[in-house]
């Protein structure tokens, strides 16, 4: 694939000591008062909902569980239980969007593409008709006509119908 030069990329992992310093999903968990600012939209005592700040489509985000777990297996009964409780309403968040279909899944383990392979993460990726086209197919790069604060402030506010 090509390179594209994207230097807002860099600000989003230095920026922040502590995000340096530990686990970023961690920090995001410790920082509900920076939610708005990370674009964590639903929050409970087992994990949050945060959008995915290098997304496959508009409109991706991430379930997280509070706890630092890299294997799914490790994970509790009971948090197993309520991300898939919250994956369900997600999808219905996603088609109030506007996603004609929906990709779910967990990348466990570096060697499964997992970008953060010590602490879990259910994706949510809505897809829609054409979101493949030549540049995508051809050139190996996607193109984004959206504003992705915009698309944040649009989820959160569905997100209130269901969560």
């Amino acid at each position: 694939m090509d390179r594209i030069y994207a230097p807002w990329r860099r600000e989003y992992h230095v920026k922040n000591d502590e995000i340096r310093k530990k686990c970023v999903f961690c920090a995001l968990s410790q920082s509900p008062e920076f939610d708005d600012e990370n674009e964590v939209f639903y929050r409970d005592d087992i994990c949050f909902m945060v959008m995915n700040r290098f997304p496959y489509n508009p409109g991706h985000f991430m379930i997280i569980p509070h706890v630092h777990e890299g294997k799914y297996e490790n994970l509790s009964d009971e948090v197993i239980s309520h991300i898939s409780i919250l994956a369900k309403k997600g999808c219905k968040i996603l088609r109030d969007f506007g996603a004609n279909g929906i990709n779910m899944g967990w990348n466990v383990g570096f060697d499964a593409g997992a970008g953060i392979p010590e602490h879990l993460h259910l994706h949510l990726v809505p897809r829609f008709k054409r979101d493949t086209n030549m540049m995508t197919t051809i050139f190996n790069t996607r193109v984004y006509s959206a504003d992705f604060r915009k698309i944040y402030e649009e989820i959160k506010k569905i997100s209130k119908k269901y969560l």
